[in-house]
């Protein structure tokens, strides 16, 4: 888990595909932490993003270093309620602030339930970690 934070952190912006009817749907984040030992993420509910997480909790992520590293992750989300996760993202991230507090109602965390992240070089190699 350690290596998979670092690796999106290290390289800010990663990309997040849901599903949207038949229709893929990837935008780009840059938000991650680890929370009660989950791999988390932040959104506004009233995006689509949101909304089709939760119609269909199947995601996958993308990520690539400057020197051609990538990370894949592909998993089942869910979301977390807690006021303290909230708090605990906007610690992390303070530019959040601007726009959310702990006690929106529209601000709210979700997590990869369950998961694969499977790093790959340029050389074929592959190393897989179950999350």
């Amino acid at each position: 888990m350690n290596e998979v934070i670092k690796f999106l952190q290290d390289n800010k912006a990663f990309f997040l595909g849901t599903v949207d009817g038949d229709q893929p749907r990837v935008r780009p984040l840059s938000f991650v932490m680890v929370y009660e030992g989950k791999l988390s993420f932040c959104t506004n509910k009233q995006k689509p993003m949101s909304q089709q997480m939760k119609a269909n909790p199947k995601v996958e992520i993308s990520s690539v270093s400057p020197d051609g590293r990538t990370l894949r992750i592909s998993g089942k989300v869910a979301f977390n309620t807690a006021k303290a996760a909230k708090e605990k993202a906007l610690e992390i991230m303070p530019k959040l602030k601007g726009m959310y507090t702990a006690d929106d109602d529209i601000f709210e965390i979700f997590y990869l339930e369950s998961g694969v992240a499977v790093f790959s070089d340029m050389q074929g190699g592959k190393q897989e970690i179950t999350l």
